[in-house]
């Protein structure tokens, strides 16, 4: 017989070895969990601890509700749920078939969708050998129902149902499982195992493919800012961010010397070119894993930082996970356990440049012992900005089911990786008294906007296809509550510095990246330049990308970016308040229409355009050869362009799309008018 018990603050269902617990867990918020363990583990996962609240709990003959401001939840004797707004409407419910009536709250004519022969529960513990589950989570499918958020994937759709997500890090696919609702909720898979989510027509399903126990969250609100803002107290906002961080940042594929980057940096002084940050990425180090300077190429690191710092320039560093068999490094960190094993098979994870294991970013020894090795070769030279590529981490074959961290295999515990590879790098600069705290990382789990993460969209291609998955990507990052997000201008990988299709598509990627969260120069070019050895000391050496600079395609192209940096300073008063607004708050500033303008039906099916911030609405030119595009305006207010002529939201408009510019609107009212229009 199974049991409905009532706590003080929460309730529970119990059956056989499953117990299911519910609890506040934050304002409209509750935190559902199960197990068929003896308990639950302590594990918070991406959800910090929250402010008291108080629920209350009503029961009747056969279920139990708890209810918390906006949200609550019916719970019956046969262990179902489903969860209702303030005003009674049915947000979420699971799904069940099984040949007796199951429905909660529903009349008796809607019950029959339950009856069924099929004996599926809408949480199923599948015994693994071990003792662990693969857990399924079923919910009901609900017609005319958007989805958004998730994390980063390389498709075009803002609209997420339909999609299957895996629930797992890829280089370019960032998994951060927070998905909200149309309907007025937002539900947490609180869980880093691998798996799967599925917004099928025919149901919602949910897995993880070993786990202990179910553990999600879900809120409840009138709007999608008040679903964004209640997720951000769970699960944390993003630190105060610097004044520089809204600047050009200048990188490429790859800086080779000590040199290279002084003569690029003078060069933008020269030109009176303002630049924020200067990148140097991979491979200036001796070998993978020693997380310094090969002194060869770079002599003096703090001269160089003490001259940039001198032109208003901050100098960040690429530091990789990846520990070469030959580093010094590598016997300590595989005598204490601090780099990933295989189960399976030699135990090497990636093969390039070079036999390599990651180390361990789940093991706080080990990012300790990351973090002091980098404060001694970089930080206590004065560069405090690093950038955590390869934080998937990136294996040469995605079999995750033959990884093992100090947390637990991979299946179950995979995607908090990158999350705690920024983790170590964050403490350990706070520990140092660091404030203004940035890491640039290639990938990101729920909980990582806490720790200074800027995420960008990884190694994509440098083509149009491309360049348009990249604008849902960014918008659902944000709404997935990863609001520091930028890509590769031009994409990563590809694009002749001599190709004029190539020029177009970076003159439209950088138009379109002046209204991103960073401003970002960056790629592999053709042609490719050879390094001036193979090898040095035994040690294979990397090749380089052709220059990246404004000024590398051309002047005519050189012209075009330099006015559309002049709008990017003009603006960065205005994007330092949006990067305010998303320390306090949590908001994303690269915002979808229905952001602003929920009651209007044309913000929830508009996909190519966006809001940055409330003043500017953007629409990108996305197709090669493209010079005229429509734009949707939005609310019952008019929008100016850059030559200052005026037009009524609430209608479709043509507008020409030179090569020279981006179709850009500003809200009437908004001081940014007087800025920008000339």
């Amino acid at each position: 017989m199974s049991e409905l018990i009532e706590h003080a603050n929460a309730i529970e269902w119990r059956f056989e070895r499953q117990v299911l617990r519910l609890e506040p867990w934050g304002k409209h918020s509750l935190r559902v969990r199960a197990t068929c363990a003896p308990e639950f583990n302590s594990e918070l996962h991406a959800l910090l601890t929250p402010e008291s609240c108080q629920a209350e709990i009503l029961r009747d003959a056969e279920t139990l509700t708890l209810r918390n401001g906006n949200i609550s939840a019916v719970l019956n004797l046969k262990g179902q749920l489903a969860f209702y707004n303030q005003h009674g409407e049915l947000l979420l419910e699971e799904m069940w078939r099984q040949r007796s009536t199951v429905g909660i709250g529903a009349s008796e004519k809607s019950q029959d969708k339950y009856v069924s022969a099929l004996k599926l529960d809408g949480r199923e513990f599948k015994p693994l050998p071990g003792g662990k589950y693969q857990l399924t989570v079923r919910f009901e499918a609900r017609n005319g129902e958007r989805l958004y958020g998730m994390g980063q994937y390389q498709q075009p759709w803002l609209d997420l149902k339909g999609c299957s997500l895996e629930l797992a890090q890829r280089n370019s696919q960032a998994s951060v499982p927070f998905v909200q609702s149309s309907l007025g909720y937002g539900l947490l898979w609180n869980n880093p195992a691998i798996g799967e989510a599925s917004f099928a027509k025919n149901h919602t399903q949910w897995t993880a493919r070993v786990t202990q126990e179910m553990d999600y969250w879900i809120t409840a609100g009138d709007n999608v800012m008040e679903l964004t803002r209640q997720y951000a107290k769970a699960t944390g906002t993003p630190p105060a961010a610097p004044e520089f961080i809204s600047g050009l940042w200048q990188c490429k594929l790859r800086y080779r010397t000590q040199q290279e980057v002084l003569d690029v940096a003078r060069e933008y002084h020269r030109r009176n070119l303002p630049l924020s940050v200067m990148v140097i990425d991979f491979f200036h180090w001796p070998n993978q894993g020693t997380w310094c300077f090969d002194p060869t190429d770079w002599p003096d690191p703090q001269a160089m930082v003490e001259e940039l710092e001198s032109m208003g320039i901050r100098l960040m560093v690429s530091v990789w996970p990846t520990v070469e068999a030959r580093s010094p490094l590598f016997p300590q960190m595989k005598a204490k356990g601090w780099l990933v094993t295989s189960d399976r098979g030699v135990q090497v994870n990636l093969d390039f440049m070079g036999n390599t294991t990651f180390f361990d970013a789940t093991h706080p020894q080990a990012r300790q012992f990351v973090w002091d090795t980098v404060k001694k070769n970089y930080f206590d030279y004065g560069i405090k900005l690093f950038w955590l590529d390869e934080a998937e981490p990136e294996y040469r074959a995605y079999d995750f089911d033959n990884y093992r961290y100090h947390a637990g295999p991979v299946l179950e515990v995979g995607n908090r990786y990158p999350r705690d590879f920024a983790q170590g790098f964050y403490d350990g600069l706070r520990a140092e008294g660091e404030n203004e705290i940035v890491n640039l990382v290639r990938c990101s789990w729920a909980g990582s906007q806490r720790y200074g993460v800027l995420a960008w969209s990884g190694d994509v291609h440098s083509s149009f296809h491309s360049f348009r998955n990249q604008l849902a990507a960014g918008l659902n990052m944000g709404l997935a509550g990863i609001p520091w997000w930028t890509t590769d201008i031009g994409g990563f990988q590809g694009g002749n510095i001599h190709d004029p299709e190539f020029h177009e598509l970076l003159i439209r990627w950088f138009q379109w990246a002046v209204f991103c969260p960073v401003l970002r120069m960056h790629g592999y070019r053709e042609p490719r330049i050879q390094p001036p050895e193979s090898y040095r000391h035994g040690i294979p050496q990397c090749d380089s990308g052709s220059p990246n600079e404004l000024w590398s395609y051309g002047e005519e192209n050189f012209a075009i970016m330099q006015r559309w940096l002049g709008v990017r300073e003009a603006l960065r008063p205005y994007i330092d308040e949006l990067y305010a607004n998303a320390h306090h708050h949590g908001d994303p500033l690269m915002r979808p229409l229905f952001w602003h303008y929920p009651d209007e039906a044309q913000s929830w099916q508009i996909e190519d355009q966006y809001l940055f911030g409330r003043d500017l609405l953007v629409a990108p030119v996305m197709h090669v050869g493209q010079r005229q595009r429509d734009v949707w305006l939005p609310g019952d207010h008019q929008w100016v362009n850059l030559q200052g002529e005026c037009y009524q939201g609430g209608q479709c408009i043509s507008v020409p799309a030179e090569l020279e510019t981006i179709p850009l609107f500003i809200r009437e009212g908004s001081p940014l008018i007087s800025l920008l229009v000339k």
